[in-house]
């Protein structure tokens, strides 16, 4: 039974030990990105782009080292298999411990070459077997826009993409499955996102947008959906500021 998506980039930033004073100014996105998953049950299926596909159990554990600091993070409260963890997973991982600590997640990661075609029908797949399980199941959606909106930006300057990101923080405002299925490689969380329009299938009776912005030229953007024919577990949706739109349909 799928109850909501939320979704946040896939950020180290995020992690205070790893940006120390600059921890200060990314209060907003943080608080954002906690509030978008305080809406998830017990049981978290994650979602990101990564070098190759992998599914991680939730008894996976591994740390931020590779970051700068050996923050050291699991994917349930029982997590003993120390391995090496794609960003998604551990940004997953500390999010989890951080909002929802008694929480389990699978992270489900998907290689940057698949086509939209394949990241759809991989998503509507994963929805198929949400759909098949009586228990509670959130997703949470880990990926980032455009990484060159700005001259200090980690991918260069592309002052194209700033209009390419725009259109993305559209559509994931207003639940536009149809806009994501045709982003643009330049969108390095594209996959992810495509994999989203996948699984929610069709426009969302709830959409919540809760952060975007580009504080390091790469895009993020925090919310949550409720598509059609899910149920809350527990939550009337995320509080906060933020832009609420119901769907029509």
């Amino acid at each position: 039974m799928l109850t909501a998506i939320a979704l946040i980039p896939s950020a180290p930033v995020l992690v205070p030990q790893l940006v120390g004073a600059a921890a200060a100014e990314l209060a907003d996105l943080r608080r954002a990105v906690f509030t978008a998953a305080s809406v998830l049950p017990d049981r978290w299926l994650a979602i990101g782009v990564g070098a190759a596909d992998e599914v991680v159990g939730p008894r996976a554990a591994g740390t931020f080292a590779g970051y700068g600091v050996d923050v050291q993070v699991g994917l349930s409260p029982d997590a003993d298999e120390v391995r090496d963890l794609q960003l998604n997973s551990l940004i997953t991982a500390w999010v989890r411990a951080e909002v929802r600590p008694s929480a389990s997640a699978e992270a489900h990661v998907f290689a940057a070459h698949h086509s939209a075609e394949d990241s759809i029908r991989r998503g509507t797949q994963l929805r198929s077997a949400i759909d098949d399980t009586d228990d509670p199941v959130g997703v949470l959606v880990v990926a980032d826009g455009a990484n060159t909106l700005t001259p200090r930006a980690p991918g260069g300057h592309d002052s194209a993409s700033v209009a390419v990101q725009s259109a993305l923080d559209d559509a994931l405002a207003a639940g536009d499955v149809g806009a994501l299925s045709r982003l643009p490689p330049s969108i390095t969380g594209r996959v992810a996102w495509q994999v989203l329009a996948g699984l929610a299938g069709a426009t969302p009776r709830s959409v919540k947008e809760l952060y975007r912005g580009a504080p390091f030229g790469v895009g993020y953007f925090a919310g949550v959906w409720l598509p059609q024919g899910c149920r809350v577990a527990g939550a009337s949706g995320p509080k906060g500021t933020g832009t609420t739109r119901e769907s029509k349909t």
